[in-house]
């Protein structure tokens, strides 16, 4: 008798969630609102100076070209561990196994990463204009138990709440631009200088200003993420992919375009290398709209950052989930909530690991900005940039051994190797600027062990790999490849193809 070896699962709720909402929980792990104002003081100051936009400008065309290759395998293979399953079917079982677990420790400490970042911002906000004064773990906690809950529902609920924050955050730069250039800008007018693409490679440290602008747009890959919960996922995750991509990066482009030249070409790298770079943003929305629209800005900063840590939260629970119902690390991560169709204990593992980081900083007395946010998402985002250069990569590897009838010149070949590459020296821009990144913390015992982390989990994704190979082929001939309608490989029609990798045995 025929047993097939890949287990049962419990699935995601389908059709949970749109295209619109799938962008806004892409576009909210971008946070629009702390990459601007947390990364473009960096890159102006010490960066690419006033290049800074040409800096994302460049970002966006490379990004775009990743993404031709990263849709092109979305389009064959849905699935909530998105890399895993992408890299596992293109370079390998091993290579999946490895980037899966790094995909796994990026996103699990982005959300920690991120709840820094909201306590520092509640804490001054709240003292400022309310004149209380609280210890940043209050907020801390606040955050962790509100996403620890909203994320237990349906992912719809969560996607429309972070819609209701993403268009406000974005709506707060877009009219401070928007009045900036309205009023024909500020003391040197709408200069050109800003976005000479030209200008992208100079200044003070360009790739400084360069990985900076990479930087913002880490979590755009998380679309692939929602496709088992999305309508229609072949056609929702490409285009909720390039929306993503492109979109932002337009954003990003104009928002800080207009945010040098509301504060002028002669002063803007002084003031952006200060002790308040924040007035980057804050005094041309003083001048151009009004003082009160500052207030507006602060507690947006709130939102924003809340909204980004909710959706880490998300990607997070889906990676734990994914490499859990394939029966590895537990296979009770597996489960799905009878009626919601969320990944409830993956859910759950991820909030008791986030408080359990954000408590070990805390009982250490570190500060939630400075070694907090900075360190955990220095860590997070070298392991992911490891994770996406990789993806480039398996996308060749994938048509060239299983499609050859799908292969193209430019979709499946040239737009990946020129996104591996273009990835590849985003990694070494990390390595050559990780320690001006992070600023103070850059003396710490944990900085230190940044990349022993994560050079530890790949090899050890490495080491498990290899181990199922030759003790446990049955585990090892389902990593990444679990048989499911909405997770396994479809044809060009949408509908699932056979799973040339499935296991019988009599």
């Amino acid at each position: 008798m025929a047993e097939n070896r890949t287990p049962e699962v419990q699935r995601l709720k389908a059709n949970s969630v749109g295209l619109v909402g799938v962008v806004f929980m892409a576009v909210a792990t971008a946070a629009p609102i702390t990459a601007m104002t947390g990364n473009l003081p960096i890159a102006v100051g010490f960066g690419n100076g006033t290049g800074a936009p040409a800096g994302y400008l460049f970002a966006t065309l490379v990004l775009t070209v990743f993404s031709v290759g990263y849709v092109a395998m979305a389009k064959r293979i849905t699935a909530a561990g998105a890399f895993y399953g992408y890299i596992s079917h293109g370079l390998g079982r091993i290579a999946g196994m490895a980037s899966g677990m790094l995909a796994v420790l990026a996103y699990i400490v982005f959300e920690a990463s991120i709840v820094g970042v909201f306590a520092y911002f509640a804490r001054t906000t709240v003292a400022d204009q309310l004149g209380v004064d609280l210890p940043w773990i209050v907020y801390a906690a606040a955050m962790l138990a509100v996403t620890a809950v909203l994320a237990h529902f349906d992912i719809n609920l969560t996607a429309k709440a972070l819609g209701v924050m993403l268009v406000a955050e974005i709506a707060v730069l877009f009219a401070v631009a928007t009045a900036v250039l309205l009023s024909g800008g500020g003391p040197d007018g709408i200069p050109l200088e800003p976005v000479d693409p030209r200008n992208a490679f100079t200044g003070a440290s360009a790739g400084l200003g360069l990985f900076f602008a990479f930087w913002s747009w880490v979590g755009f890959e998380s679309t692939a993420m929602y496709g088992e919960e999305s309508r229609d996922p072949k056609r929702v995750i490409p285009r909720a992919t390039l929306v993503s991509v492109i979109g932002v990066g337009l954003f990003y482009i104009y928002v800080s375009w207009m945010t040098i030249a509301g504060n002028g070409l002669r002063g803007v790298v002084e003031v952006s290398s200060s002790a308040a770079p924040l007035d980057l943003f804050f005094d041309p929305t003083t001048a151009f709209i009004g003082a009160w629209a500052v207030d507006a800005f602060q507690w947006l900063l709130l939102t924003g950052s809340f909204a980004c840590g909710m959706a880490f939260h998300q990607c997070a629970s889906r990676y734990l989930y994914a490499i859990g119902r394939e029966g590895f690390l537990h296979p009770a991560l597996g489960r799905t909530h009878r009626s919601h169709g969320s990944p409830y204990i993956a859910s759950y593992v991820q909030s008791a690991i986030a408080v359990a980081l954000v408590c070990a900083f805390w009982l250490t007395g570190q500060d939630p900005y400075i070694h907090l946010y900075t360190l955990l998402a220095i860590l997070g985002t070298m392991a992911i940039l490891i994770v996406q250069t990789l993806c480039s990569f398996a996308v060749i590897g994938y048509f060239r051994r299983h499609h050859p009838e799908d292969r193209h010149w430019f979709r499946t070949f040239t737009a990946p190797l020129l996104g591996g590459v273009g990835m590849t020296a985003v990694v070494v821009l990390l390595v050559l600027n990780m320690e001006t990144a992070a600023g103070l913390a850059a003396d710490s015992v944990f900085f230190a062990a940044i990349p022993w982390i994560v050079g530890a989990v790949f090899f050890g994704g490495i080491g498990l790999g290899l181990y199922l190979r030759a003790r446990r082929p049955e585990r090892y001939e389902i990593i990444g490849r679990i048989v499911l309608e909405d997770a396994t490989e479809r044809t060009e029609d949408g509908r699932p193809a056979p799973d040339p990798t499935a296991v019988t045995r009599d």
